[in-house]
């Protein structure tokens, strides 16, 4: 009786490389799947060595400068050779990753786009545990290389990704502790007098008392104001900024009443707001029947 064979990396490395080149050229993974089992050594060997087989296949395609189709290939021969079990479920990320790090933004935009439409295999028992944290990474480091300003859409896609992917009970998307930024501190004004609305109407008068009765400026012409402003209810809407900024305030009994008194108003004005326009609406509508 013959010994078994032992496993050979450099032997194994260079099937895996012909088999993986075949694989691309036929656009179907059944060369893995022949050399994966006529390979001697066993499954974890066989699987480290193929994927280190495909980051060298990746390797070669970026540094001759391939197209995207080409590294999207490779990607998503390594996914079906997952499913297979002939790879380890991380490699799909790592690669993903290193392609990100490599391309210019413009063609990280092409690579992200199949990011987001294979959001449901990542998302899947083979995937989602072994690749979340891969993909979490992905993103930051996508976002640190984007500018907001320039990239706002980007970054957008970015954002609605990964809340596609985590579910809403993701430890890294909780506040568990509770912790609140108390420095983002919304300036406003508290007297009327200070505020721009304030200081307009004092315009207003000033130039009403300049002007007299029947007179009226060459270019200026009547105008009307369609929404009453209020400066209380300014006062009282931005009032609540506090609480959303520090909402353990809340449990002080005061504190708490005061939210709820000022809840309550607005929700009424806005009621009643809308209300008070409906009927400005049907008026308007049986005066223009009369004539």
């Amino acid at each position: 009786m013959s010994p078994p064979t032992l496993f050979s990396l450099p032997e194994a490395r260079m099937r895996f490389m012909n088999s993986t080149r075949d694989a691309l050229k036929n656009k179907t993974i059944k060369p893995l799947l022949t050399a994966f089992s006529q390979v001697p050594g066993s499954e974890n060997e066989k699987k480290l060595t193929l994927d280190q087989a495909f980051r060298v296949a990746l390797e070669e395609e970026i540094i001759n400068k391939a197209s995207c189709e080409n590294v999207l290939a490779i990607i998503s021969l390594v996914i079906n050779g997952v499913i297979e079990g002939i790879c380890t479920a991380s490699t799909p990320f790592v690669l993903l990753g290193d392609v990100l790090d490599c391309l210019p933004l413009d063609q990280c935009d092409r690579i992200f786009t199949f990011v987001e439409k294979n959001v449901t295999t990542w998302k899947s028992n083979t995937f989602y545990s072994a690749g979340k944290n891969y993909l979490l990474r992905m993103c930051n480091d996508l976002l640190r290389r984007l500018s907001k300003s320039q990239n706002t859409v980007f970054c957008g896609r970015i954002q609605l990704f990964l809340a596609r992917l985590f579910p809403l009970s993701e430890k890294s998307g909780l506040n568990l502790q509770s912790q609140f930024n108390l420095e983002n501190i919304t300036v406003f004004n508290t007297s009327e007098q200070d505020s721009t609305l304030g200081q307009k109407h004092a315009e207003e008068r000033e130039e009403g008392m300049e002007v007299e009765e029947g007179e009226m400026g060459d270019d200026e012409a009547p105008t009307s104001c369609s929404i009453p402003i209020d400066y209380n209810l300014y006062r009282k809407f931005w009032s609540l900024q506090d609480y959303f900024r520090n909402p353990v305030q809340c449990y002080e009994k005061v504190s708490w009443k005061i939210f709820l008194k000022v809840l309550c108003l607005l929700y009424f004005l806005s009621i009643l707001g809308v209300y008070k326009y409906v009927l400005l609406l049907k008026f308007q509508a049986k005066q223009l029947l009369l004539f």
